[in-house]
This record gives C-alpha cells, structure tokens and sequence, in this order.
C-alpha cells in the first residue's frame, strides 16, 4: 500500500525502542535483577523476590508499551513511561535496602569503586555486556551496578518525557492532528477548485477563438 503524504499522516511514526539506550539499559535491568534474586534472595516465601522481578520487568515492559500507544495517544505514552520510571524508582530502593540489611556498601561517588563502575554502564547498554558476569559477581557489586543503571534509565526517560511534552505542546495530540489534516486537505482542495474556477473563463475564450478561426476558414464543426 502506497505511503500516505506526510502532511495527511495522523499517526505518528513509532519510535524504535529497541534501539533507545533507556530500553536496552531496562532489558540489563531486569535480566540482572532476576539473575540476582535467584543468587541471594529465598526461592520461596520471600515476597521481596516476586517484587523486585516485577518492579523491573514493568519497567522495561512499561517503556514498550508506552512507546507503542505513542502512535495514538501521547497522553498514553507519558503516563506509561512515568510507570517505568515509578517501577525502577521503586527496584532502585529494593536495592538499597538489600544493602543496608546485609550490612554491604552502597557505592557512593566517593567509594573507590564508583567511577569505574559508573563509566562501565555509561559505556554499555546492552544485555551481553553484563551476562557473563551476572554469575561472578557478588551481591554487592551487583546491587550496586543495578543501583547505578536505575539511575541511568531515570535521567534518560526523564530527558525523554521532557522531549514528548515540548512535541505534545508545539503539535498537539492526536486529535489535533486530525484536525489539521482535515483543514489541510479541504483548504488544498479549496485552492484546487479556485485554480479551475479561474481557468474556465480562459479555455471558453480559447474555445472561441478556435470558433472563430475555423469559420474564418469554412470550415464546419
């Protein structure tokens, strides 16, 4: 099926989140998260566990979601990536309160092993980056490096959801959109009319003169 003029598109495109770093960074999240649960949290009768896994896993379904229902309401999107963010928010805190119950270090930018640790999920966003070591390292380092890319993802969407609302504010929702393809369509076919309403007396005075001519040459028609 043939495109549509981008000035008659209502939808707007999807954006890919698969190739979105907050995505990618939320997919680390939650395969490390339930990496971890399984490491140092109890299988059973633990609600903590049940509630980590799902508080990262609406984080990143959250951000797909969202990104999908942009296409027909950014009111959808916005409050669906607040979710995500409210999700990781509250996994961060699970994290630091794992922490603080074992007795572990929560690495703060002046703990030695801050920097690198924060340059490393800078620099790396997606899932084969951290597997191979979901299995060495210990609590901490994993808690910490989860900690760490919660905070990542929150600054990104928050960034992001500032970029949809100066979108939503200079071209509107949906329904606005429709308004203006509407108006466009009818005000360019306004104009295409005017254009031939202006043409016919030309080509009736062409058509006269062509009359004309041909009497002038006896000819019949």
């Amino acid at each position: 099926m043939p495109q549509l003029p981008k000035q008659y598109q209502v939808l707007k495109p999807v954006r890919p989140w698969q190739g979105a770093f907050f995505y990618q960074k939320s997919e680390v999240i939650y395969q490390l998260t339930y990496a971890f649960c399984r490491r140092f949290l109890p299988p059973h009768g633990d609600r903590t566990t049940d509630q980590m896994i799902q508080a990262a896993r609406s984080g990143k379904q959250n951000i797909v979601e969202g990104t999908e229902d942009g296409q027909t309401s950014t009111e959808m999107h916005l409050k669906l990536l607040g979710v995500a963010r409210g999700s990781l928010q509250e996994l961060r805190q699970d994290y630091h309160d794992y922490l603080l119950a074992h007795n572990l270090s929560q690495w703060l930018p002046q703990h030695p092993r801050f920097p690198r640790m924060q340059a490393f999920c800078k620099q790396h966003n997606q899932i084969q980056h951290y597997q191979p070591y979901f299995d060495k390292w210990d609590a901490e380092t994993m808690a910490n490096t989860a900690i760490t890319l919660c905070h990542q993802v929150d600054t990104m969407l928050h960034h992001h959801l500032q970029t949809l609302q100066r979108e939503f504010a200079e071209q509107g929702g949906i329904k606005e959109r429709m308004h203006a393809v509407r108006t466009g369509y009818r005000q360019e076919q306004d104009a295409e009319l005017r254009q031939l309403r202006l043409q016919v007396p030309l080509l009736q005075a062409e058509i006269a003169r062509l009359q004309r001519m041909l009497q002038t040459h006896g000819i019949e028609y």
